[in-house]
């Protein structure tokens, strides 16, 4: 087996992972403002979510084994769960850590929505977004792979297309109301 095999699986499955991780919020960014149109009916639309989230965390596993199974930077349990606790590109490391553990508390939270308050579940669920910033700038300060032109242009792609969905939020069609038309039309001959 080639030495560094390992290294090499630790570096696709972290791109997997960032990749993965900003699909699943792009795909939920899209349908949380509607962009799929007013009432998306297919279930297959929010499993799609749920099944990115459930692969970002498979690869972002298979990432941080390969890491520790990798000779060439020695990686322990503690360097990948704690922190600043990496010698290795302490800082860059850190970034990563922290958008793991992240990662974890949206994706528990999500397999037990109906068990907690929706608020909190809500809440927990929007650090999505600095998940999203946390691994891309772990990407372009750990990873080894941040100059090559393709990620350049994923993150720029994917950079716009966030842009793009948040400001269809803000000045998009709005959650249409859930009293009938003949109400609504009732109610506002009453004003």
């Amino acid at each position: 087996m080639n030495e560094q095999f390992w290294w090499y699986v630790s570096r696709s499955a972290g791109v997997m992972a960032w990749a993965l991780a900003l699909a699943s919020v792009l795909w939920g960014i899209a349908l949380a403002t509607r962009a799929l149109g007013p009432n998306p009916k297919a279930p297959w639309l929010l499993d799609l979510h749920r099944h990115l989230g459930g692969l970002t965390v498979l690869f972002t596993g298979i990432h941080m084994g390969a890491l520790v199974a990798d000779t060439y930077v020695h990686f322990g349990l503690a360097d990948l769960l704690v922190p600043f606790a990496s010698p290795w590109k302490t800082g860059a490391v850190a970034w990563g850590v922290i958008a793991f553990w992240l990662l974890l508390g949206i994706e528990l939270t999500s397999l037990f929505m109906k068990r907690i308050p929706k608020v909190w579940w809500r809440r927990i669920h929007l650090t999505a977004y600095a998940v999203a910033v946390m691994t891309t700038i772990h990407l372009f300060t750990a990873g080894t792979d941040a100059t090559t032109t393709a990620l350049r242009w994923a993150t720029i792609v994917v950079t716009a297309l966030t842009v793009f969905f948040l400001l269809y939020r803000e000045i998009g069609p709005k959650k249409v109301s859930r009293i009938p038309a003949a109400a609504r039309t009732r109610v506002t001959q009453d004003a």
